[in-house]
């Protein structure tokens, strides 16, 4: 196998883990997410989310709630492994259309 190849093996695992170290990092200390996601939540998780979270979907994948302050700690408080910002739109600006529909998502 190549340096090269060998290095990629190598680097994109680093990055990848890096990124979801960030993504999680930003959840933590920020509510600019619309959303929150929490891969494979448990049955203990889903029993112990706080009264008037707002659940937006819910598989055996993932759970998305609706952000608000301190959602993130409370996801954690009640057994998530995990939580990512859900929603973002990137570097694109967001238009009126969706601002109108993330105001209108409850809020927990």
């Amino acid at each position: 196998m190549s340096t090269t190849i060998k290095r990629a093996a190598i680097l994109l695992p680093l990055v990848l883990v890096a990124w979801v170290a960030v993504m999680a990092l930003v959840m933590r200390f920020s509510d600019a997410a619309p959303a929150a996601v929490v891969l494979f939540p448990s049955a203990a998780l889903i029993e112990n989310l706080p009264d008037g979270t707002g659940i937006l979907t819910l598989s055996r994948a993932a759970l998305t709630v609706a952000n608000g302050p301190g959602t993130a700690s409370d996801l954690y408080a009640a057994g998530a492994w995990l939580v990512l910002p859900a929603g973002l739109t990137g570097c694109l600006p967001l238009t009126q259309a969706l601002k109108q529909e993330l105001s209108a998502t409850p809020r927990s």
